[in-house]
Formats: structure tokens, sequence, C-alpha cells
């Protein structure tokens, strides 16, 4: 067996560090409580609704929260309430793969199944609803995350679900979509380590900036 190569070695150590630095996230995340996770949110959320990209797209989609996330509740009561057009993620388990679902009301949440993650989405076999893709594309994703950095890089969950969906952005005849982050203060690092097919997010939005 030969050994690795400097690209394998280079490869190993990216993983390695961002293993450890998902770690630490987790801890920081843990130690925040539900009131000042509530608190930031608030903030957020009329950051969001004043922003110039927000109210200027139509086509937006947005994460439902997990605990450990920024909560979107009062995002996606916005989107409805100013006509606008919301989707969300469907996941496909042990792949990478992920849609983007338009949502008819703030309401229709309840009606979506909860998966053995924990996460409330559109069950596989609902074939209803538009897919962003399928149809106009998107103009602005608020992305979900672990941690970021200043310069808009973004260290997820590991599982490559929102890198691949934008791929498949850049291929729509609408282009990219803008892309904006929605943080804890707690999840901005000094540095985000990344690989080369990391993609960068246009804005990150957290208490401080």
């Amino acid at each position: 067996m030969e050994p690795p190569g400097e690209g394998g070695e280079m490869a190993a150590a990216l993983r390695a560090a961002k293993r450890a630095l998902r770690g630490e996230l987790r801890q920081r995340l843990q130690a925040l409580g539900a009131a000042e996770k509530q608190r930031q949110s608030r903030l957020l959320s009329r950051k969001v609704i004043d922003h110039p990209k927000y109210q200027e797209s139509q086509r937006i989609a947005i994460f439902l929260s997990m605990p450990d996330e920024i909560q979107t509740e009062e995002i996606i009561k916005d989107i409805f309430k100013q006509g606008k057009e919301c989707f969300i993620p469907r996941y496909k388990p042990h792949s990478n793969h992920m849609d983007m679902l338009k949502l008819s009301s703030a309401e229709d949440i309840s009606s979506l199944a909860l998966t053995s993650w924990n996460i409330l989405q559109p069950s596989d076999d609902d074939s209803a609803r538009e897919e962003a893709l399928a149809g106009g594309g998107l103009d602005l994703i608020f992305m979900p995350g672990l941690g970021f950095d200043k310069k808009g890089n973004r260290l997820g969950r590991g599982k490559g679900y929102y890198d691949t969906y934008l791929e498949r952005c850049m291929k729509h005849p609408s282009g990219k979509p803008y892309t904006i982050a929605l943080a804890f203060r707690e999840q901005i690092c000094e540095s985000v380590p990344v690989a080369e097919n990391d993609v960068q997010i246009d804005e990150i939005l957290y208490e401080d900036c």
C-alpha cells in the first residue's frame, strides 16, 4: 500500500481541522441559553426584513430552524406577508442532494413530516410542490451553518447539501442567487478551514455586523 500523497495529506488535515472546529462550535451553541437564542433571532429577523436584498427579492429559499440555529419563523411569516414566494429544503438522506420546494403559507409548515434528524420537510412522495430550479430559480438563499468567518467562508455540518445545490443554481438560466448566512455571534470564527469547492457566502448577518 502506497503512502498518501501530499494532496491526500492536505485533505486529511483539512477534514481534521473542520472536525475540531465543529466540535468547538457545538460546545459554544450548547452553552447558549434559550432566551439569548431568541433575543439574537429576533434582532436578526429585523435586520433581514430591513435588508435591501431581501426587499428586492421575490423568490426566497430559507431553512426551517433546528434548536441550535437562528430561528427563522418570523422571517418566513414576513415572506408571505410581503407576497413573496418561499422555498424550503428537502434533504435526501445518505446523499448530498437537496431540493428547494415551495411552501404555500406559513401555516403549511405544520403539515410537514418530521425526519429522523428532527427536521420538518416535505415528504419524499410530495410531488405537488414546485422545485425552485424547475421554475424561475431563486433570488436569495438564507444559509444555515455551524460556523462562519468574516470573509464569507462557511462551515456546514459536513454533508455538502448547500454547496451542491449552489452548483446546480449556477447552471440555471437565472444564475446564482444572492446568499446570506444567519448566525449567532458565537458562530463567528477568526478563520474557517475551506477546500477549493467550498462556496463562499455573499454576506453573513449576525448581531454585531
